[in-house]
């Protein structure tokens, strides 16, 4: 095909009239760099200038609006107590109950403390080895405690502690009869001491039953343990959140057998409230089974006391369950 035409412009004069080209095909070393042009990728130097300088631009912008805008969220945050507290939080003002030791990381979800008894087939060392790794703080044997000025606040925690201070817990309390490291907290001999405790909540306080004012469905045992201390004047002990552990059914409390409550079967509110103190550790009870049915499992609940405490075993508010199951 001819690729020029003359033509006639009217005027006597001829001129020529170019048909367009098909633009010649690069290869992609001649995309990398066209030695023609000088272009690289396509692009000449100045083309290049430009468009980096422009997102070197852009992305500073954005860099310094992301920063300037979390700089901003950070203002509204504290490092020691939540923005929201107590009953405008999500967690709100029921503490849930848990306890331990628990099962490992694999069955996390499972409630169930099932091991064999005794000394030479028994497989109740993991169980005594995670409940150990807990209670370290409990028995100091880290630099955890020391962190926060810590008052004795007598027997049981009876006695509030000093302006800003928190309640040492006394280890002696807690670690006796049975429920000891060197007893095995009881595992070996099929007579485990589990701890129960309540969970953390920033702020919150709890409120001590007073004895005219129980509920129906107050645990009598509790309510004769309230009598005996205002009788023996002791009504200082009365000032805690009470805690009731028993069987769920009928066959669950037979098989269950007697319980012995370390130190008391409450935990004082002088423990309260926790704010974050650096070494703080949650008051802590345990319940030792001194007599429970081999080869049963038993289905245990335990609740924890007070007239800012509801009980809801759905959401597992105040109320700790698990089973226990001994071979």
């Amino acid at each position: 095909m001819a690729e020029m035409m003359k033509k006639n412009d009217g005027a006597g004069t001829l001129s020529q009239f170019e048909f367009a080209k098909k633009p010649e095909e690069l290869s992609f070393i001649k995309f990398l760099y066209n030695d023609s042009t000088g272009e690289v990728l396509g692009r000449s130097a100045s083309s290049w200038v430009k468009i980096i300088v422009f997102y070197i631009i852009y992305y500073a912008f954005l860099a310094g609006f992301f920063t300037l805008m979390l700089l901003v969220f950070f203002q509204t945050l504290n490092d020691r107590e939540p923005t929201w507290q107590v009953d405008k939080s999500l967690i709100g003002t029921n503490p849930g109950m848990g306890f331990r030791p628990r099962p490992e990381e694999r069955n996390m979800e499972s409630t169930l403390i099932w091991f064999r008894a005794g000394t030479e087939n028994g497989n109740w060392e993991q169980w005594v080895q995670r409940l150990g790794e807990f209670v370290k703080d409990y028995e100091n044997e880290t630099d955890y405690r020391g962190r926060h000025k810590q008052d004795d606040c007598g027997a049981l925690a009876a006695d509030p502690p000093k302006k800003d201070n928190i309640c040492k817990i006394n280890k002696n309390e807690l670690f006796k009869g049975n429920c000891t490291r060197e007893n095995s907290f009881g595992f070996r001999d099929g007579r485990p001491c589990i701890l129960i405790k309540l969970n953390k909540i920033f702020g919150w306080e709890p409120i001590p039953y007073e004895e005219k004012y129980l509920p129906d469905n107050f645990p009598k045992e509790l309510e004769n343990k309230i009598k005996r201390n205002r009788e023996e004047g002791n009504e200082n002990l009365n000032e805690r959140v009470w805690v009731d552990c028993h069987g769920e059914n009928p066959a669950d409390r037979e098989n269950m057998g007697p319980l012995v409550y370390h130190p008391d079967q409450g935990l004082s509110k002088n423990y309260y409230p926790y704010m974050n103190q650096e070494g703080y550790v949650s008051p802590a009870i345990f319940v030792e089974f001194a007599n429970p049915q081999k080869g049963v499992m038993i289905a245990i609940e335990c609740k924890a006391w007070a007239e800012n405490i509801e009980h809801d075993r759905m959401e597992r508010r105040g109320i700790a369950h698990f089973e226990l199951m001994i071979d």
